[in-house]
């Protein structure tokens, strides 16, 4: 009888360390999940955002360069207005070449680059 409870409480305790264990092993898969899809969700949406509206810098404030997307978006309004759209072109091809390199950049160097280290030009 006191052996069979020996075997219980033994279970009983290698069952609470696989539990323990396990919720570890989750917190850290989910925070590492975290980091990763939210660094390569932002290299992805800046990517596109900045191919395809570029000219308006929305790829900026995605990326939290709200001084630089302003920028942008005043240079292609006033100066667009002023030199019958050319510059608009010139900011929607710098749009294209920035968005290209976020793209080709690896996730960790476009994390550690545009999100850590806060380069706001190219």
């Amino acid at each position: 009888m006191a052996e069979e409870k020996n075997e219980t409480d033994d279970l009983k305790n290698k069952a609470k360390e696989f539990a323990d264990e396990a919720k570890e092993s989750a917190s850290e898969f989910t925070e590492n999940a975290k980091e990763t899809f939210t660094g390569n969700n932002k290299k992805i949406l800046a990517g596109v955002l900045a191919i395809i509206l570029g000219v308006f810098g929305i790829h900026k404030f995605v990326l939290g360069y709200t001084k630089e997307g302003i920028i942008i978006l005043v240079i292609t309004l006033i100066l667009g207005i002023l030199t019958c759209g050319m510059a608009g072109w010139v900011m929607s091809v710098l749009g294209l070449i920035e968005g290209i390199i976020y793209l080709t950049k690896s996730d960790e160097e476009f994390y550690n680059t545009y999100q850590v280290g806060k380069k706001p030009w190219f």
